[in-house]
């Protein structure tokens, strides 16, 4: 059976790269009708970030990821929690050294400083010289008892190669010779990356591995390893980086959004989730958009691919627009209730406004700006009472809003359906061109050339009281023309 893991560091929010890889890994697992594993690696307990565990599972659950064994529902190979399995791989690590895979270390770090900066002063690149590997046993042994500070380091071969297959940049060899002997076992008793992931990911039976191409330098070590324990190698997906352009990395550092950056810019949970899908992988068809069960059908390691992936904001947000036109309206409402409170226009018609800023919206952050006429009234210009196309002037839009402030002083109750009867008794009553009554409406009670929405929906957001208002100031302008 195909087990697959995701296995992130608490050290901040869910970034881009992370969630791709936690995706992929999914999507392979159900695709395969195997198990996805949910991994905490907490052994660089500097790093860790008060409340990345939180972000780690909400993220996971908000869009769908579900696990079938982790740290919090537990499993028959857990703990599932790094920092809980040191016993584990001190176990493991002690065995290593008694076959000749691994040795104590005893060198300082002033020690190592000093050969360090030698090397550079060579101009050479710096490797552990083995100094410790040939102690003699009773040496090692006294040291130990005397609680000197040591780590446990990985014994590379000198000679010979290393070969690894991954399923999409296949065999990778490397010298032996250009391998350094990393440390497994730190100072504190707590594993490197380049050990814990090793032993648990044979533990726990992971069949196939996915992650960055950080780690391909570092892969032929780790199959070492699993030669030395005797262990079954698993299956290698490397995934290629996502770039934010063509020569610097996605990095949060750089001021990179996080998923949850997206979230409250007003991105939806799907458009995120489907166009990180998108990033590295190539269904073969011309297919974009995806819900996860069709990601799960069309999903295949041959699609992935072996050149970096561009972040394109645009493409993501044309993507999340097409999702917010897919929503029925009273999710669209549910979404955008957070950004009328914030345009300060929730009092208003709630209906309307869903029905005049789904179609005009990419991003639910963008309503403030589209609504924001509604709350403060913009400068008329000369300029906006001109329009070629409906032969209005400033002249016509005068005798216009006159009119129209009478007609809408007889409509009794202040609705969309009245405010529309109105305004079309309005153009027959005059003989007039739709467009010749409207512009000058709309135009008065929005200050703006284009809107959401007409005149008759304007008015019905703003009221009786405010749209006399604004009719009345856009006379007056006109009279001082």
């Amino acid at each position: 059976m195909v087990r697959t893991r995701f296995a992130p560091s608490p050290t901040g929010y869910m970034h881009i790269g992370n969630l791709r890889s936690a995706l992929y890994a999914w999507i392979f697992a159900r695709s395969e009708g195997g198990q996805f594993l949910l991994r905490i690696e907490d052994t660089d307990q500097a790093r860790e970030v008060a409340g990345a565990v939180d972000v780690i599972y909400e993220t996971l659950r908000e869009v769908g990821m579900d696990w079938d064994e982790g740290p919090d529902i537990g499993g028959p190979v857990g703990p599932y929690v790094q920092s809980q399995r040191k016993e584990i791989y001190e176990k493991y690590a002690k065995m290593l050294v008694e076959m000749g895979g691994a040795y104590y270390c005893f060198c300082t770090k002033e020690e190592l400083d000093e050969r360090r900066e030698h090397a550079r002063e060579q101009g050479e690149g710096f490797k552990y010289d083995k100094h410790c590997l040939h102690m003699p046993k009773n040496e090692i042994q006294k040291m130990l008892d005397e609680k000197v500070p040591f780590v446990i380091r990985q014994n590379i071969p000198t000679v010979g190669e290393t070969s690894f297959t991954d399923e999409i940049f296949g065999t990778i060899t490397v010298e032996n010779s250009t391998l350094d002997d990393s440390v497994l076992i730190k100072a504190d008793g707590f594993p490197t990356y380049n050990f814990a992931n090793v032993v648990d990911d044979h533990l726990m039976g992971i069949t196939h591995v996915m992650r960055g191409m950080e780690y391909l330098s570092s892969t032929p070590k780790y199959n070492l390893l699993y030669k030395s324990f005797g262990w079954e190698i698993p299956k290698y997906i490397h995934l290629t980086p996502i770039m934010r352009d063509a020569t610097h990395k996605l990095s949060k550092r750089d001021g990179d959004a996080s998923y949850s950056d997206f979230r409250e810019k007003g991105y939806l949970k799907e458009a995120i989730v489907n166009y990180i899908a998108l990033l590295g992988w190539n269904p073969g068809t011309e297919q974009e958009k995806f819900s996860m069960d069709e990601l799960i059908d069309a999903f295949s390691l041959d699609g992935l691919s072996k050149s970096p992936a561009i972040f394109d904001p645009l493409k993501l947000k044309w993507l999340n627009g097409e999702y917010i036109r897919a929503l029925p309206v009273e999710e669209f409402g549910k979404n955008a209730a957070i950004w009328y409170e914030r345009a300060g226009v929730a009092q208003m018609d709630r209906q309307i406004l869903d029905r005049l800023l789904q179609p005009r919206v990419e991003i639910f952050s963008e309503i403030p700006e589209k609504v924001s006429f509604l709350v403060e009234r913009p400068a008329l210009t000369p300029e906006l009472f001109f329009n070629k196309k409906n032969k209005v002037t400033p002249e016509l839009s005068l005798e216009v809003l006159n009119l129209a402030i009478d007609a809408s002083g007889s409509i009794e109750e202040w609705s969309e359906e009245n405010i529309s009867l109105a305004m079309g008794n309005l153009v027959e009553s005059t003989g007039k061109k739709t467009g010749a009554i409207y512009w000058p409406v709309r135009v008065a009670l929005s200050g703006l050339a284009v809107t959401p929405g007409g005149p008759v929906e304007i008015a019905a957001l703003l009221g009786r009281v405010e749209s006399a208002s604004r009719l009345s100031s856009a006379v007056e302008f006109l009279k001082n023309l």
